[in-house]
């Protein structure tokens, strides 16, 4: 079975292939996927001073963060060694205190 991707404008999953380029029946839009892929590409990661973040980065919480479903809080100061970056440009993952979690990126700084 083919893998189509989602819709860039709608997100939607019903695409398909017209021979030259994938179209959305949902918002009747057209694309490319090598266009698209390269447009994904260009998002950096960044942290909250705009500097560039990447995979095996050390990075120090700016401000304290409330873990959602716990009571636990990451303090201000907390260093997060060895983060990895997610699909999404907003957000890193890192272990902190022994747990993997998904931190954005805008609460973040490099070094």
């Amino acid at each position: 079975m083919n893998e189509y991707p989602l819709c860039p404008e709608c997100g939607g999953p019903h695409i398909y292939f017209d021979g030259t380029t994938y179209v959305c029946p949902d918002c009747s839009s057209e694309f490319d996927v090598e266009a698209l892929s390269s447009s994904t590409a260009a998002q950096v990661c960044k942290d909250s001073n705009g500097t560039p973040l990447a995979d095996g980065d050390a990075v120090t919480v700016i401000k304290d963060l409330k873990v959602r479903g716990s009571s636990m809080v990451i303090k201000q100061g907390t260093k997060v060694k060895s983060i990895r970056l997610t699909d999404s440009p907003d957000e890193v993952e890192g272990k902190v205190d022994g747990s993997v979690m998904v931190l954005r990126a805008e609460f973040l700084k490099k070094g």
